[in-house]
């Protein structure tokens, strides 16, 4: 080989290497957060924050295993990719939230990110959150941090050895490929129902199945999935042809359905906790977005 052929193979080499060097500082680096937004401890930021934790059903996963009135975690989440539990949310500096900022609950409820930079799993419903406004991310904050720090440990997630925190990286990037851009509503009502469906109460991430990998096919949103050995029913048009929109807010009130049928299951627990617990205009909001345009094409 020439000293031309070593200098070519050279230059190769450090191309490679400062593209391989971009793609990780991409992948890797914690994104770039608003820093315009601050967490505040006046009684109007708690309780806005508080409502939206209500109607993000926080509580469904984040109680304790014994007291369902906490936020000090160890509930499992039983999945194919392993068993996750969720953290303790109290702001108890060994076990909780610590001193937790608004930048950092705008990364870990925006991008699925440690403080530390290191990545949560999905079984942390980010990408969802991903769509909330920053103020409503920080006033979740300003809630959390305003509850009793609780000292509680809460156990490490169960993965196979292949899936540690760092492979979300590349899952992060996968599920940015398959992402689907919804059009906005022109209808007031219908867009807050979008929101709290989509994004604040993320029902996608229990009713719309995935793909091998556990990446959400929005092309299919609401269609029904399986979690566990647990079967998900369909919310989609199709499932929800015969409801009405009053049907859909006693639903989402009481759990009574259009037969008579009551909600059972973790269903249960979300209307308990979540959306029985909303305002009268938010469960409008949500039914009119299921009802009137969750429709066939």
């Amino acid at each position: 080989m020439t000293r031309l052929s070593h200098s070519k193979a050279k230059l190769i080499l450090i191309a490679a290497a400062l593209v391989l060097l971009s793609i990780a500082l991409i992948l890797f680096q914690p994104p770039s957060v608003s820093s315009s937004v601050q967490l505040s401890d006046s009684p109007e930021a708690i309780e806005r924050g508080e409502y939206l934790v209500i109607a993000g059903g926080c509580i469904s996963c984040h109680r304790g295993e014994e007291d369902a009135e906490s936020f000090i975690g160890g509930l499992a989440l039983e999945t194919d990719f392993g068993t996750f539990f969720a953290p303790n949310i109290t702001p108890d500096m060994e076990t909780g939230l610590g001193n937790w900022q608004a930048k950092d609950f705008l990364l870990a409820l925006k991008h699925g990110r440690t403080p530390s930079g290191s990545f949560y799993y999905p079984a942390f419903p980010y990408r969802a959150y991903g769509g909330l406004s920053d103020q409503d991310a920080v006033d979740i904050g300003s809630y959390l941090m305003s509850l009793e720090p609780i000292n509680n440990s809460v156990s490490s997630a169960q993965t196979p050895a292949w899936l540690n925190r760092w492979a979300m990286a590349g899952w992060n990037l996968l599920a940015d490929m398959n992402e689907v851009e919804f059009e906005a509503f022109d209808d007031e009502l219908v867009e807050r129902g979008a929101y709290l469906a989509r994004n604040l109460g993320h029902c996608s991430e229990c009713h719309t199945p995935r793909n091998a990998v556990g990446i959400l096919d929005a092309n299919r949103e609401f269609a029904g999935a399986t979690l566990g050995e647990d079967v998900i029913e369909a919310i989609d048009a199709a499932a929800l042809e015969e409801w009405t929109a009053t049907d859909l807010d006693l639903f989402l009130l009481l759990g009574l359905k259009p037969d008579g049928d009551f909600a059972g299951g973790d269903m249960n627990d979300v209307i308990e906790h979540n959306t029985s617990k909303i305002s009268d205009e938010d469960r409008a909001a949500l039914a009119a977005f299921f009802t009137r345009h969750n429709q066939p094409e």
